[in-house]
């Protein structure tokens, strides 16, 4: 099954590296969308079928959290999942995170095996 996939991030190199790194990992990608910032992500989730978020947390405008938060505020975003890639790795965070409906946390530098078993344990094993 193909994935419909967002990556937020406001860093375009980590758009890039993340999209290529999904390439590498063979995940299977029908559509990849890009963002910014999470104003940008919303707008695009507004418009479009996404099955998967990667999303950075700093970010200017609107960051990862807040951008969560109104997903979760969603009746449909909210069953999206949403897979936090960031440098940020603080174990209180990453449990504040989780708490927010967050499905995986990934912290740079990541390899395409890392970004390939998250996707499998996230969308696969019948989550969906």
């Amino acid at each position: 099954m193909a994935l419909n996939i967002l990556v937020v991030d406001d860093s375009k190199t980590v758009r890039s590296v993340i999209a290529k790194t999904l390439e590498m990992a063979q995940v299977p990608v029908d559509n990849l969308y890009m963002a910014a910032n999470g104003k940008e992500a919303l707008e695009i989730l507004g418009e479009n079928w996404v099955d998967l978020v990667f999303s950075d947390i700093n970010m200017p405008v609107m960051g990862g959290v807040e951008m969560i938060e109104r997903m979760h505020e969603d009746d449909v975003l909210r069953s999206i999942p949403v897979i936090v890639v960031s440098t940020e790795g603080s174990s209180t965070r990453i449990e504040q995170l989780k708490q927010k409906g967050v499905s995986a946390y990934i912290r740079k530098p990541f390899t395409p095996e890392l970004i390939r078993n998250v996707v499998d344990d996230v969308v696969g094993g019948g989550n969906q």
